[in-house]
């Protein structure tokens, strides 16, 4: 249920655009963000900073975009993103006893994995660089695509994250040093 409230403003996004146009779409995802924050706010008394953050950019990009008439603002809202997002995993390196991807992956795995610190820098700066592309890739699409095509690499954003993660904690798992007790069967 979480995941699919993660990606509702996404995809009421997208449907507004192919109804409406982008600045309808624009205006649309500003609500969307603003009512996921709201429920992330209801259920859990806080706003995970990925919320938070991103809600602030549709915000302000979005409102740049509807009051100047101008869609590149709404455009670089990602790239913007992915770029802070990069450089708060590069801080984890030097800001607090655990990376940023150890902090995150960490209670998902649970107990199931014991990880050394030396592979959690190693995913650490593997998502410092995947960010940075990705908001790069954005750029690319804004200057040299279609509109179309930059609304349809918002999901394939999603498709590469997921793909990311997987490849992560497939990669964990093969290099994993199993926790006392735990059979090799």
């Amino acid at each position: 249920m979480q995941a699919l409230a993660e990606f509702a403003p996404l995809l009421a996004f997208a449907i507004a655009y192919y109804l409406r146009g982008l600045y309808t779409a624009t205006a649309v995802l500003m609500v969307a963000m603003l009512i996921l924050v709201a429920v992330d706010w209801l259920r859990l008394k806080r706003v995970p900073p990925m919320h938070g953050l991103s809600a602030v950019l549709v915000v302000v990009f979005g409102s740049a975009t509807l009051l100047l008439h101008n869609k590149q603002f709404i455009q670089w809202k990602p790239t913007v993103f992915f770029w802070l997002a990069s450089a708060a995993f590069l801080g984890s390196f030097w800001i607090g006893k655990r990376t940023l991807t150890e902090r995150l992956l960490g209670p998902t795995l649970g107990a199931h994995l014991q990880v050394t610190p030396a592979l959690w820098r190693t995913l650490n700066s593997w998502w410092v660089v995947f960010y940075a592309l990705l908001g790069a890739l954005n750029l690319v699409v804004v200057y040299y695509a279609s509109e179309r095509v930059w609304v349809a690499l918002k999901f394939v954003d999603i498709v590469l994250m997921l793909v990311f993660v997987v490849a992560q904690v497939l990669w964990l798992t093969a290099r994993q040093t199993r926790t006392p007790g735990e059979s090799s069967a």
